[in-house]
């Protein structure tokens, strides 16, 4: 990490000192791991204990945050409404920071007929660019990355070592995809003819994914039969996730990993859906849905902000009422055998 001064991050961070503001911080850590010059935080009212025995020389805190006062701290306080997304706040600066120092293309690197990248690029070694694509201003594009035909991607965005963007697809502004992704790949459609022998029914259309958008590692984000696969604005997906063709992820809307979404399925905006969740094809997700981690989806959820747990999943009020039952059943089958013996 860059050397810089309590202030500086203060001044960052809109905080309020209190203690030392001209040590210099060279390193973040956990604040139960803290090292000298090193910055961390405390959020949790748990860690509590751990800001008087750690040797980090800063902690991001509450501004209400009140040490005991029988017992000592040694570290400079920088006092905010909400330390963690402070800390947050913090690590993004240093990770622009670091990606701004790349720039420049390096060798070997093939890039087509009528393609060109903006100012301030950085192109890794053996990066395959295809035919008219038009990359923006300050995009990253890291060793081994396949970018095909005709693909535009916008302005600041990221793409890291051996992600695979096929032809035709679009890619916004602000936007992170992390390693072994593949984008555009081919949506799962065989049509069985009378032998049933499957055939491939071809796949023309492709994805289209806007700004603000994260992607995380080994994803697979298939394009559509016709017409375009959709991650609007401001979506963020874990790792191991795979969105079928046609499917449409509304603003905003978070997934865990290794959840699968089926072709042609709607996902409305600000929905939050847990890991190893399965979701069937052509369904209507309502906005501000929540789906709990392994729960399966097989019908359209038409109410907005619904919380469903399950497989098949259903209200989760319902859902826990019912698990509670479900644990006892062994216990009520032994009471019935023995009240049947006594009949």
């Amino acid at each position: 990490m860059i050397s810089v001064s309590v202030k500086q991050i203060a001044e960052l961070l809109h905080a309020e000192i209190e203690g030392d503001g001209e040590i210099q911080i060279n390193n973040v850590c956990k604040i139960e791991e803290g090292v000298p010059n090193a910055i961390t935080f405390l959020a949790n009212p748990q860690y509590e204990p751990y800001i008087y025995e750690t040797r980090a020389s800063a902690v991001i805190v509450s501004k209400n945050f009140q040490p005991q006062k029988e017992l000592k701290y040694k570290p400079t306080l920088i006092r905010v409404e909400q330390p963690y997304q402070a800390f947050a706040q913090l690590l993004q600066f240093y990770q622009q920071y670091i990606q701004q120092s790349k720039k420049g293309v390096e060798s070997p690197v093939f890039i087509g007929e009528n393609s060109e990248y903006g100012k301030d690029c950085y192109i890794g070694a053996f990066v395959y660019i295809g035919k008219n694509v038009k990359i923006g201003n300050n995009c990253k594009i890291y060793p081994n990355t396949t970018i095909g035909d005709n693909v535009l991607i916008g302005d600041n965005t990221t793409i890291y070592a051996g992600v695979k963007i096929y032809h035709d697809c679009k890619i916004g502004n602000n936007v992170a995809i992390h390693a072994g992704t593949v984008i555009g790949s081919d949506g799962f459609g065989f049509a069985p003819n009378q032998e049933n022998v499957y055939n491939k029914i071809p796949q023309l259309g492709n994805v289209v994914i806007e700004d603000n958008v994260e992607i995380g590692a080994n994803c697979t984000i298939d394009r559509a039969t016709i017409g375009s696969t959709i991650i609007r604005k401001g979506v963020k997906l874990d790792n191991l996730i795979q969105v079928a063709h046609n499917v449409e992820i509304g603003e905003n809307t978070v997934i865990a990993s290794q959840s699968g979404i089926a072709g042609s399925t709607k996902i409305g905006k600000n929905c939050m859906i847990g890991g190893q969740v399965g979701i069937i094809g052509h369904l209507k997700i309502a906005d501000g849905t929540k789906i709990a981690a392994q729960s399966g989806i097989g019908n359209n959820v038409d109410k907005p902000n619904s919380i469903l747990q399950g497989s098949p999943a259903f209200n989760v009020s319902d859902y826990k009422r019912s698990y509670v039952l479900f644990k006892k059943l062994p216990e009520l089958y032994q009471k019935i055998q023995e009240l049947s013996k006594k009949i």
